[in-house]
């Protein structure tokens, strides 16, 4: 096992000190192969060490202008510090770069999300649900999209395609039962909001759809 395979599986256990001393260790070694770069910004950025981590991404670019996976690392951190614009350009470079992973599609589709661009959004979004598709996550998002685009029975489908994956996911059944009431259909959105509540009981609001639908009130 050489240094870079042994270094992530020390990340998978949680491990980071040595998983820091390993990429160390291999790039030291050998200095100019921009994986392990990436990788030592990994484990920085794992541990909160933001401003350092952007710093190996970038030395790792430096090295190789195509390392894809530095992009769309490096645009992570961004969307986590809220520099969007930044992110965004990292997510599409990875695109540009070859990296056609559906983390990175979901990712994209969040930060256009985030810049209040949810119609371009929408391509992104989708494609991540068709290369993730037991990423319940990845619908959620996709219909919450649709959802704020009023394309309410399309988000209907991808609520219903999060909950086949994950059936404990409270928001996706929380966001079913909006669209019902929305829909004036208000026994299905009640039916959707107890399943809420007997999945996380202190869902505020889904409480407060619940007790609005029991009140006669289905303007949700």
């Amino acid at each position: 096992m050489d240094h870079n395979q042994l270094g992530i599986q020390y990340m998978q256990e949680g491990k980071w000190e040595e998983a820091a001393k390993i990429f160390m260790e291999a790039i030291e070694e050998n200095p100019t192969d921009p994986v392990s770069y990436i990788n030592f910004g990994n484990v920085l950025s794992a541990v909160g060490e933001v401003e350092k981590a952007l710093k190996f991404y970038e030395k790792a670019i430096e090295l190789d202008e195509n390392a894809a996976a530095a992009y769309y690392s490096a645009g992570n951190l961004y969307y986590e510090l809220e520099q969007f614009e930044q992110a965004k350009k990292m997510f599409e470079t990875a695109m540009k770069k070859g990296l056609e992973s559906g983390d990175n599609y979901f990712m994209l589709g969040l930060t256009l999300v985030a810049l209040e661009q949810g119609k371009l959004a929408l391509p992104y979004l989708q494609r991540s649900t068709e290369l993730n598709p037991n990423d319940a996550e990845a619908f959620f998002q996709y219909g919450l999209c649709l959802a704020q685009l009023n394309f309410v029975d399309e988000s209907i489908l991808q609520f219903e395609q999060c909950i086949q994956v994950d059936s404990n996911h409270a928001d996706a059944f929380y966001n079913l039962g909006v669209a019902y009431g929305f829909k004036e259909e208000v026994e299905k959105a009640l039916e959707y909001f107890n399943q809420v509540l007997e999945i996380q009981p202190d869902h505020l609001l889904a409480g407060y759809g619940k007790k609005l639908i029991e009140k006669g009130n289905s303007d949700i």
